[in-house]
């Protein structure tokens, strides 16, 4: 149990590298195109910054890959969102930022809460969930995409939060479908529904968050998103997947998950990072 929780700390402790340096990169491309760039994310490959990023996400993970299938979703995704806690310290050390007491208190509250979690939960359950779902996981990943699209055509700042909740989705398909793959095996694999959903919704989470990130304020595209990241697989974890908390300690976990998510929605505004300065060198483009 506990090394799964310590291999989910150090995902979103890589996770959150990973969005203040997308945050620098995304908001350098800003343009005034409406709707979703479709290729935001093959331009953000252009940038060494982006490619850092990706470096951090891929190491994240694996480690997530690992956690899922030792804790239950509750505290997995409970977990992943202290990322923004990670985000929130290196703004203070690389982007000049300043943490009143009030967002050192919500810091200790999101450790707070996982400390909580971490007490009342037991391993996860053994649910599956039917080759029904897993189906129907994937269709939802699909959807995404028309969901993301519509969500860009909003005027802002609506489309901000509108893409970061589908964004957070996104990342919510693509941890249960990890949940879900209990096998690398090929002819498993191949028949399971979840290992499809994996690139789709890894694309259209990466996609639209960036996309959210790019042109309207970090602030409510990180908010939705961990909103939208951690709530969904909590709640079928606990319904379908039979994850339960350790007996007598249900209201104890309620508690911890309630606490560390309202921590973390605190501190997302910290995910607010400016562009570096132009270089002396570099020419400033002339405003209109």
């Amino acid at each position: 149990m506990w090394l799964g929780l310590l291999l989910a700390l150090f995902a979103a402790a890589c996770y959150g590298v990973a969005s203040a340096i997308q945050a620098v990169a995304a908001r350098a491309m800003r343009e005034d195109r409406h709707g979703v760039d479709p290729a935001l994310l093959l331009r953000l490959l252009r940038q060494w910054r982006y490619l850092i990023s990706l470096a951090f996400d891929a190491i994240g993970l694996v480690a997530q890959i690992v956690a899922v299938h030792i804790l239950p979703l509750f505290l997995m995704q409970a977990a992943l969102s202290a990322s923004i806690v990670v985000t929130a310290l290196l703004s203070v050390r690389l982007f000049n930022m300043a943490l009143s007491r009030v967002e050192w208190s919500a810091v200790a509250v999101v450790c707070g809460g996982l400390a909580l979690l971490g007490l009342s939960a037991e391993s996860q359950g053994s649910g599956q969930a039917s080759f029904g779902f897993r189906l129907a996981l994937l269709v939802a990943a699909v959807s995404l995409g028309a969901l993301g699209l519509a969500a860009g055509q909003l005027p802002d700042p609506a489309r901000t939060a509108a893409l970061g909740l589908v964004g957070g989705l996104g990342f919510a398909a693509l941890g249960l479908a990890f949940r879900l793959i209990p096998s690398l095996a090929l002819p498993g694999l191949l028949t399971n529904p979840a290992a499809y959903t994996v690139p789709v919704a890894g694309i259209f989470a990466g996609w639209f968050y960036t996309s959210a990130m790019q042109r309207g304020g970090v602030v409510a595209a990180t908010a939705m998103m961990l909103v939208g990241e951690t709530v969904p697989p909590a709640l079928i974890g606990v319904l379908l997947l039979g994850d339960r908390a350790r007996p007598g300690w249900t209201a104890v976990a309620y508690l911890g998950f309630l606490i560390a998510l309202a921590g973390a929605l605190a501190l997302a505004r910290f995910g607010e990072v400016s562009p570096p300065p132009a270089k002396p060198s570099e020419p400033e483009l002339s405003r209109v």
